[in-house]
């Protein structure tokens, strides 16, 4: 099997990153940098919004579909993914990082303003919605609709296992606590949110989402203001060494600027989701009356995870010196814990990352079961939702306990189809996330009362297949 992390290595590093960055860099000029022009805007009608009631037509609010979809990528991205882009690039990865995530605002805006336009009802009356719908419904492309929902269905078992061994194995070199415990009290917490179905996950992550979110930012703030004076001596490196080579110092072995824009791109891509589809299945439920309105949360879903979570965990391991600490990229996932304990002692940084994890991987788990039994149901009918959700929750356990460790291998290159199964519809798709785009701006932004030129929803009855 020693082709396949070469095949997925090829694909990540040269197919998918030049497909994500044309389509988002497309995105971005056609629709003549909204998310720049516009970033005002869109922070008033997101983050100026939480606390509004919305009676539009959806199963839940606005903000509980950005938190419940933000749960799905903030966590270990952030916190272990930084450091090791770093290690691996030099600081000058972090530059290519926020590029990535300009560009990305544009991808994730598309494919959650599709997801919205071309959500229906499903049996149970609820709101669905996703790539799968849009595909089919948009395009025509029934059999790559399938695909995208059939292999999003399967790769969710592998990256249910990988995050659930992620805190175990966590838990267990911070605590001592044997990695069946743990995998059972995740197992059975995660089924208690699961059951609930999407409302229950929605009240569990508009509340524990920002909660983490903000005490991590707080933490780490307070380490990058214990070394202020480092902040310009750190921008500078950030930004000369995002063009030019940097040289070894300490642990660090010095990095290009190929090293620097490949680990950018990477980390940047990995961290926000953007193109991988899974936003616009959560966002599909929320309540909005126009499909651009409610994809203003993925921008402001990018801008949390990416510039501001990843940038303050790239600051807190520059600042600190704790990315010349480590010897090797093993070692570099660790970076945050040395960063932390140069403020608060040794005991506390392993322990805080750990329950950190913890209470992201819970969440997280809660919305990948939701994203599965939503590509089940599409496929095969509500029943085949709930098979499936048990599916699920016995591989929450398995892979807490390191079990099946194999299948874990097809995980990148599973994740690499369902991209290009989203990625490259959505390019087709091009003129009607022009034309509603342009609908909300012309016409909502500017407060004319004129009827829409393009039909906003389709509420259709739900695909047999």
């Amino acid at each position: 099997m020693e082709w396949l992390p070469m095949l997925s290595n090829f694909l990540w590093k040269y197919v998918l990153s030049a497909l994500l960055i044309f389509v988002g860099l497309f995105f971005t000029i056609r629709l003549k940098f909204f998310q720049i022009r516009h970033f005002g805007h869109i922070l008033n009608q997101t983050a100026g919004q939480i606390f509004k009631k919305d009676k539009q037509k959806g199963s839940i609010t606005p903000f509980q579909a950005f938190t419940s979809s933000l749960a799905s990528t903030a966590g270990a991205t952030n916190i272990v993914g930084v450091p090791v882009g770093i290690y691996l690039g030099g600081p000058g990865a972090l530059f290519w990082m926020w590029i990535i995530a300009l560009i990305g605002m544009a991808t994730k805006y598309g494919e959650i303003a599709m997801g919205l336009k071309y959500r229906e009802k499903n049996k149970e009356g609820i709101w669905v919605g996703g790539p799968q719908y849009y595909i089919r419904k948009a395009l025509g492309w029934k059999v790559v609709a399938f695909l995208f929902a059939f292999i999003l269905m399967l790769e969710l078992i592998p990256s249910i296992m990988v995050q659930s061994n992620s805190i175990t194995t966590q838990v267990q070199g911070a605590f001592g606590w044997d990695r069946w415990i743990t995998g059972l009290i995740i197992t059975g917490v995660v089924g208690i949110i699961v059951f609930g179905g999407i409302k229950r996950i929605a009240n569990v992550t508009d509340k524990v989402v920002p909660f983490m979110v903000l005490t991590y930012l707080t933490i780490c703030l307070i380490v990058i203001g214990a070394n202020v004076s480092e902040i310009p001596a750190v921008f500078n490196l950030i930004i000369t060494h995002a063009f030019t080579p940097i040289s070894a110092t300490g642990g660090f072995a010095g990095a290009g600027f190929a090293l620097a824009l490949r680990w950018g791109i990477a980390r940047g891509l990995y961290s926000n989701e953007a193109g991988l589809g899974t936003a616009p299945i959560t966002h599909a439920a929320a309540q909005t009356d126009h499909p651009s309105k409610q994809a203003f949360w993925g921008v402001f879903s990018v801008f949390i995870d990416t510039i501001i979570i990843c940038t303050v965990s790239g600051l807190t391991v520059l600042v600190s010196g704790a990315w010349t600490q480590v010897e090797s990229s093993d070692e570099a996932s660790n970076m945050i814990d040395i960063a932390l304990s140069t403020v608060y002692g040794d005991t506390f940084g392993g322990g805080f990352i750990s329950l950190f994890l913890l209470f992201f991987v819970l969440t997280t788990v809660g919305v990948l079961v939701f994203f599965g039994e939503k590509q089940a149901e599409y496929l095969f009918g509500l029943k085949a939702s709930w098979i499936m959700r048990f599916v699920y929750i016995i591989s929450v356990f398995v892979g807490g306990i390191g079990g099946l460790e194999f299948i874990w291998q097809f995980l990148d290159l599973m994740l690499a189809a369902v991209v290009i199964f989203n990625v490259i519809p959505l390019f087709f798709m091009r003129k009607e996330i022009i034309d509603l785009t342009d609908d909300y701006f012309n016409r909502v932004y500017k407060g004319k009362d004129t009827k829409p030129k393009i039909t906003l929803f389709q509420d259709q009855d739900p695909p047999s297949m």
